[in-house]
């Protein structure tokens, strides 16, 4: 019995690799280093992204699961979800045009894993913000913007997902297009630090946070204004 229960584990864990390789590739060849999205070559290709959408409706997150884990999965399975509404609506301009019945993209009930139908903002908010609690998960989902942080072109796995996130956020908080912080006594940041304050100042101040990633610190007092979003889609 315990032999059989090993070779399901590790089953498991090779069915695993094997979906996120899928949805790594299409990252891999659809989405540049800078974050712009090839959504025109995504639709040729959507039967790909959905064999990995498939597969998260048969996968069901285990709480035995690592951390690290069910983050790496919960961030996929929001920024493959998130192309998907892109493309059933492709093209548009926007991800704020998207609406069903009324709904927002992000309180549209479509996105499916465990068997289970959930919104975007669910994943996010009552998921990844409240369960996995993690400042740079801002930088991991995507909201297919140009003043989002960049959709990151290679999957998230348990192994790499710290990692990953960690260099995201020092890309965005460096990226003078969605931040601008060379002078130290007055910075223009991304609306997401206004947004989700919350989340950053749990251990100090929002300076506070960006100088931990900032290549050029920033005065304790300097003053804060937030830059216009840009939410024109973030397609190539």
């Amino acid at each position: 019995m315990r032999n059989i229960s090993v070779i399901l584990l590790v089953f498991f864990f090779i069915a695993t690799q094997a979906q996120t390789s899928v949805f790594n590739s299409l990252l891999q060849k659809n989405v540049d280093s800078k974050g712009n999205v090839n959504y025109k070559n995504l639709k040729k290709e959507e039967n790909k992204l959905d064999l990995y959408l498939s597969y998260l409706n048969k996968t069901s997150p285990s709480k035995s699961w690592s951390k690290n884990k069910q983050k790496a999965f919960w961030i996929n399975a929001y920024n493959a979800y998130t192309i998907k509404i892109i493309l059933d609506n492709y093209p548009t301009k926007s991800i704020t045009k998207i609406k069903n019945k009324g709904k927002t993209a992000w309180k549209t009930p479509f996105a499916k894993v465990g068997g289970k139908t959930y919104t975007l903002d669910h994943i996010e908010h009552k998921i990844l913000r409240e369960k996995l609690f993690d400042p740079r998960i801002h930088v991991g989902v995507n909201c297919a913007s140009g003043s989002c942080p960049k959709l990151h072109n290679v999957a998230f796995t348990e192994s790499n997902v710290n990692t990953e996130l960690e260099k995201l956020m020092k890309s965005f908080i460096n990226d003078p297009k969605r931040n601008k912080t060379s002078k130290k006594d007055m910075i223009h940041i991304s609306e997401i630090f206004n947004w989700f304050k919350v989340d950053f100042t749990k251990k100090g101040s929002i300076i506070d946070y960006i100088n931990k990633y900032a290549s050029q610190k920033i005065s304790s007092d300097a003053k804060i204004h937030y830059l216009p979003y840009d939410w024109n889609l973030n397609g190539k």
